[in-house]
């Protein structure tokens, strides 16, 4: 390593005094068959699994020393090869990230770059040949370790192996969009660095990871150290030899960079700039020229450092990592009681699924009811279908669908299907009348302590509460759609909700494996509130007489997972006007209710657009009576971004959740809303929204931000 890289990898070090830091153990071994002496470098921070192994400036100085003592001993021919590998289940999760939140200056960001090129690098420019030993799980700056040996073997017990830079915001900047597409060709590591990472930071096993030729070898897990061992002995004595593909830099090469390109336009429409810089970075290493490649990921990897889309990507990615797992106000857990049986009244599309859920992930007996035989028969054989697609997925083996199938169960009498149960849930037809006359009849029948939860998007629990003997154990329990897919479960107490309910529905849904957030009794509670505020300014946008399209295009510059309209269509047109009539009510100045969508909805329409494409679809013109006042996209984008802004600044001011931060991961959880957003607030403050509407921002400076 150059000395002033050094230098300013040291003072990288200094700006993370509190870095994890990771050591780099070396020993020695005989390898076997006589195939001469080893040194192991075994990458460790001294802690157990459940704090992986990361690589800050002071890690990286401290591979570097151990780089130090093997290149000398290669070079004296003392030792015959080089292996490097993890403490048990973690080979190494790459860059720590709470230290690239420190980070002010560009050279800074700079030296972290070039300092993670000019260590790992000299693995691949030792005088003997290195090994990369995958043992478990490796991500990022993990991966590009390995990438910068010569040969890499990988666990199949290894649970979780990607190049997740571009989820965050940034690139593969330690090596990864140079040399893996050298390695595997531009396709397949576009798959990798691009698609997977798009798609929720999907992740390889090591099997996977073998089939893709990023590693030469496959071993199990059990004695996977001892046979990659053996395996680089016979490697080093010539009796294995490592084929690799040859890579196809022809017109191959440029159109994976073209489906790169397709893959990141369809998930965030150019309003992040990671993923395109690291097509940048791919593209250009079609020519193999590593010191290239390296020197544009240094650069690509400091500019993105210092930029808004990666803090916010990082503050989100600690939200959905540490905030989701303490939520704000949630009572002591040791106030839960136990659920050994649950109950689901109405057996319709959104009760099966949660039938289906409650069964799989609390396995105790579930019991759908509705108003008649046929509705209950229809949910419960949904819930065993659904069952018998995870058994054809291998999902479950043969004994546990059995199981679980034999949990679900239906009935029409209330009486004797919840006389037993613990957690009850509704999820009947959104009319506060029907919900209150399905608490009464289910309140007359459950034990004490049972729990009512009601599955409600936009209705007061406190008024579905109002006419019980025990309002205190009613709580909203609000799933959203599709539920095996949408982490978030908004938690709402009512007034009268007492802390043992809720801790009880605190204690399930962490059970339920959900992002669950408390939120107060407010109209909508905060999703629905935030999208019906939004789409609200949109429609009447379109309403006032601005085309469609124009008005549907608008937010793209935000990267949302789909268009205003296509959001609509996803809801249900009579859905969003029933939600957009209850916010209405309670806020009449700041919700309208769209005519145009009322005659839609009248008229028994489910989609706006031909389906299949953005053209309108000509039934629904005819039905539109609109106004002359035509806005621009750029102005209906300020309309619907200072709406937002506005209501989420009210809803803080109201208390309906404890902090911004609530609502932005509801935002990220309930409606996938993207990282680079920082779910919303981080980018009504980068942009001036928050300032221009309210006065002042959401978040603190440095919080999604670069620290001033």
């Amino acid at each position: 390593m150059s000395t002033s890289t050094a230098e300013l990898l040291k003072g990288a070090a200094e700006l993370f005094p509190d870095e994890v830091v990771t050591h780099a153990y070396v020993r020695h071994l005989e390898l076997p068959y006589g195939a001469g002496a080893f040194a192991l470098i075994t990458l460790d921070n001294g802690l157990d699994h459940t704090k992986p192994t990361t690589i800050g400036p002071q890690s990286l100085a401290n591979l570097n020393a151990a780089i130090d003592q093997v290149e000398q001993e290669a070079a004296e021919g003392k030792i015959k090869g080089v292996g490097v590998t993890g403490k048990p289940f973690i080979f190494a999760v790459g860059a720590d990230l709470k230290g690239v939140e420190l980070l002010k200056r560009h050279e800074d960001a700079l030296a972290i770059g070039k300092g993670g090129h000019e260590v790992f690098k000299r693995l691949s420019s030792l005088a003997v040949p290195t090994f990369a030993y995958y043992n478990g799980a490796a991500m990022g700056g993990g991966v590009e370790i390995g990438l910068h040996c010569t040969y890499r073997t990988v666990s199949k017990a290894l649970p979780a192996f990607s190049l997740p830079e571009v989820f965050l915001g940034l690139v593969p900047g330690w090596g990864g969009c140079a040399l893996l597409p050298n390695l595997i060709g531009a396709d397949r590591a576009v798959s990798v660095i691009i698609e997977n990472s798009l798609n929720q930071n999907r992740q390889l096993k090591g099997k996977q990871v073998y089939e893709l030729g990023i590693a030469d070898a496959l071993f199990e897990g059990a004695d996977f150290l001892e046979e990659s061992l053996r395996w680089t002995a016979s490697v080093l004595k010539g009796d294995v030899e490592v084929v690799r593909a040859e890579v196809d830099r022809g017109e191959a090469w440029d159109a994976a960079v073209a489906r790169g390109k397709e893959i990141a336009d369809s998930k965030v429409h150019g309003a992040a700039p990671a993923a395109y810089r690291a097509l940048d970075i791919i593209a250009n290493a079609k020519s193999g020229d590593l010191r290239q490649g390296f020197d544009a990921e240094d650069q690509a990897l400091a500019d993105l450092i210092m930029g808004g889309e990666l803090r916010s990507g990082i503050y989100a990615f600690n939200l959905v990592q540490k905030r989701a797992k303490r939520p704000a106000g949630a009572p002591d857990k040791s106030l839960a009681r136990p659920v050994t049986k649950v109950g689901v009244v109405g057996a319709g599309l959104m009760a099966s699924q949660l039938g289906l859920l409650f069964a799989r992930r609390l396995e105790v007996p579930v019991v759908l009811t509705d108003i008649d035989q046929e509705r209950v028969d229809k949910g419960v054989a949904y819930v065993h279908e659904e069952i018998d697609k995870l058994l054809l997925k291998g999902r479950v083996n043969q004994d546990k669908a059995n199981r679980l199938k034999g949990l679900v169960t239906g009935s029409l009498d209330k009486a004797s299907a919840f006389s037993d149960a613990d957690f009850v849930i509704e999820a009947v037809f959104e009319e506060m009348g029907v919900k209150q006359k399905v608490f009464a009849e289910v309140e007359a029948v459950v034990p004490e302590h049972a729990i009512l939860a009601t599955n409600t998007s936009s209705l007061s629990v406190t008024e579905m509460a109002s006419q019980l003997r025990h309002p205190e154990r009613v709580v909203g329990f609000h799933f959203f759609n599709p539920v095996a897919i949408l982490p978030l479960l908004e938690i709402v107490r009512g007034e009268q909700t007492d802390d043992a309910s809720l801790a009880t529905a605190f204690g399930v849904a962490k059970q339920l494996k959900k992002t669950a957030v408390l939120v107060k009794d407010a109209p909508a509670f905060v999703v629905n509130r935030v999208l019906t505020r939004f789409l609200g300014e949109v429609l009447a946008s379109i309403d006032e007489g601005t085309p469609v399209d124009v008005a549907d295009r608008a937010l793209a510059p935000l990267g949302l997972p789909m268009s205003p309209i296509v959001l609509l269509e996803l809801v249900g047109p009579a859905v969003a006007h029933h939600v957009a009539g209850t916010l209405h009510a309670a806020f009449p100045d700041r919700f309208g209710v769209s005519e145009n969508l009322g005659r839609v909805v009248e008229a028994g329409k489910r989609n706006l657009y031909v389906p299949g494409t953005a053209d309108l679809d000509p039934e629904v013109a005819s039905l539109f009576q609109v106004g002359d006042k035509v806005l621009t996209e750029e102005q209906v984008r300020d309309r619907a971004l200072n709406a937002i802004a506005e209501e989420v600044r009210l809803m803080l001011d109201e208390g309906v959740v404890a902090e911004a931060q609530d609502i932005d991961l509801c935002l990220i959880t309930g409606a996938g809303w993207p990282f680079h957003l920082g779910g919303i607030t981080p980018y009504l403050d980068r942009e001036g929204v928050s300032e221009r509407v309210s006065g002042k921002r959401f978040l603190e400076p440095g919080v999604a931000s670069v620290p001033a």
